[in-house]
């Protein structure tokens, strides 16, 4: 929780930065915590007047000189409260007691000597005569006049002529403040037409010669700015005492030494810039996180992984504590996963980087994120790796399998997989229980993942095309089964590779059967002669010789299905129900 001296300079830090409202907030809050304090109610009542507020401005102007009575600049805001008010005396009233304390003080003579000028033109001037707290009553008494008061603008403009009433001139131009101030003076507006002018054109004189007379100031307002008319050309300053002012000059030697500490990190000189950054850390009163996070990254280039944890873990706690920026503490975060990695233990570092994410979303604490991750998993199946082990879990699944227990067999093929992934053998074994239990798609997928780590295991190509001929895929079967033969170099199961081509050539005929069930030979014929790629096959002079030799020698045939094309035609004709299979 924040203290009074907290709010007290985050209060300053708004007013300078023109935030008047907010730099209330803090004050108030301050004050609650130390409602003693004559600075922070003279800070908020230049907050007030800052806004025009110059009731709550002069009543904090007067709390503080009840604290303060000896205090020159209490009666300072309270003389700028009254004047911003239009109450001159009161606001002359207010300096003169000031400068009873302080004779010398440059603020309260020129505030006093403001109100002189002020008070001496409003004398002279009909229209100042007017503007004061009394003109409300004197144009609610007035029926002709008491109707505007209903109108917000119209009160709005009589306010900043009270505030300001050397503006009356500006504010002629709306008819319902010139009827309002010349029916106050008396002045009849349809029938006193010339007096009336008289008196403004005597007003515009008198505006005239002050002005000449006086020397010029900038009164234009700033666009960010809603401060109220000021004494003097010099911004306000907010009230410092010995222990404030003491806490500014070691902040301004803290960011001296962070500024080396970064310097030397730069020229990479680690020893000077840990130095350096040791110091600042002392004169912040441990209370500037991102010197932590600096000191890390020197201990982190310095290999000292351990004490980049430390002070990370630290520079955490302490922005908890102070609701630092959540950015800081991300960097933190992300900053122990860094050195967690270095020091090998990447599960705490995957901990750390989504801690990180978890504050501030970064893409490179996200690729960090991944890359460990990655690394992790590596690391976990090089740690796993064992050929021998896998041997036997592969062993234990023959046997489970040979006792037609086929979930227990894939549970140890599996386990052998994760021992040895290079080994296609339990790929192609765990593809046979998945098959016998009916899940074809596993079974699929790991006769191509055998294949892939042997492209020569026949094996694997004869069980893919088992399954696929179960799933009645009989194209993708042949396909499978030509693959076979491919990677068949010595012949030794080409007497099973025929077998299953010729299996599957049958299924694919009685399949086509089974389509013109109840049709005879001729019908079947007529309407595979429909298909135009049928028609175009049996057109086909090369396919025609093909056909006849295969009729008159069936050993042509598997001469003639190693060419892929003609392998596809071959098929198509049978599918047709054009060929037989036997």
């Amino acid at each position: 929780m924040s203290s009074a001296d907290q709010l007290k300079a985050l209060g300053n830090k708004a007013f300078t930065s023109g935030q008047f409202d907010e730099a209330i907030k803090h004050f108030t809050a301050a004050i609650a915590k130390d409602p003693s304090n004559h600075v922070l109610y003279s800070n908020r009542s230049a907050s007030y007047a800052s806004l025009k507020q110059f009731d709550l401005a002069r009543a904090d102007a007067e709390k503080t000189v009840t604290i303060k009575p000896d205090w020159a600049k209490g009666y300072s805001r309270l003389g700028a409260a009254h004047h911003g008010a239009g109450n001159l005396d009161a606001a002359l009233d207010a300096y003169t007691k000031g400068l009873e304390i302080e004779p010398t003080n440059a603020l309260l003579q020129k505030g006093a000597e403001d109100v002189k000028q002020a008070l001496e033109a409003s004398a002279k001037d009909p229209f100042a005569q007017l503007l004061n707290d009394g003109i409300w009553a004197k144009i609610g008494g007035n029926p002709k006049l008491a109707p505007l008061l209903a109108d917000p603008d119209f009160c709005n403009k009589i306010k900043m002529l009270i505030a300001n009433p050397s503006g009356a001139m500006n504010m002629m131009q709306d008819q319902k403040i010139m009827m309002c101030l010349l029916t106050l003076m008396g002045v009849t507006m349809t029938n006193s037409a010339d007096e009336a002018a008289d008196i403004v054109n005597q007003a515009e004189a008198r505006q005239s010669r002050s002005r000449s007379a006086s020397p010029k100031r900038n009164r234009s307002p700033s666009p960010k700015s809603r401060s109220a008319p000021t004494h003097d050309d010099e911004p306000e300053v907010m009230e410092m005492d010995a222990e404030e002012q003491e806490r500014e000059q070691q902040r301004t030697r803290m960011l001296a030494e962070k500024q080396l500490g970064n310097d030397a990190y730069k020229k990479r000189d680690f020893t000077t810039a840990l130095k350096h950054y040791q110091a600042a850390w002392e004169l912040s009163n441990e209370q500037e996180v991102p010197i932590l996070t600096n000191m890390a990254a020197v201990y982190f280039e310095q290999q000292e992984f351990q004490k980049c944890i430390e002070s990370c873990e630290k520079a955490v706690e302490v922005g908890r504590e102070l609701r630092a920026d959540f950015k800081i503490i991300a960097r933190a975060l992300q900053r122990i996963g860094n050195a967690h990695v270095k020091l090998g233990d990447l599960e705490q570092a995957i901990k750390f980087y989504n801690k990180s994410l978890m504050e501030h979303r970064t893409p490179d604490t996200l690729q960090r994120l991944r890359d460990t991750e990655k690394a992790l998993e590596q690391q976990t199946k090089a740690s796993y790796h064992n050929p021998k082990l896998s041997d036997e879990a592969r062993e234990r699944g023959n046997a489970l399998f040979k006792e037609q227990k086929f979930a227990e067999a894939v549970k140890e093929y599996t386990e052998a997989i994760k021992r040895n992934e290079s080994d296609p053998r339990a790929y192609s074994n765990r593809a046979t229980c998945y098959h016998k239990l009916g899940a074809l798609p596993d079974a699929i997928k790991d006769c191509d993942a055998a294949v892939a780590r042997d492209p020569k295991f026949v094996k694997a190509y004869l069980r893919k095309a088992a399954v696929l001929q179960m799933t009645k895929d009989h194209t993708k079967c042949l396909e499978t089964l030509e693959a076979a033969s491919k990677a068949d170099g010595d012949r030794k199961h080409e007497a099973e590779i025929q077998v299953a081509i010729q299996k599957c050539y049958a299924a694919m005929y009685n399949m086509s059967g089974d389509d013109n069930e109840g049709m005879s030979k001729e019908e079947r014929a007529k309407k595979a002669m429909q298909d135009p790629e049928v028609q175009a096959i049996l057109a086909d002079p090369v396919m025609q010789q093909m056909l006849q030799q295969m009729q008159q020698d069936p050993g042509a045939a598997r001469e003639h299905m190693k060419n892929p094309i003609v392998a596809q035609k071959i098929r198509k004709l049978v599918s047709a129900g054009v060929l037989g299979a036997r």
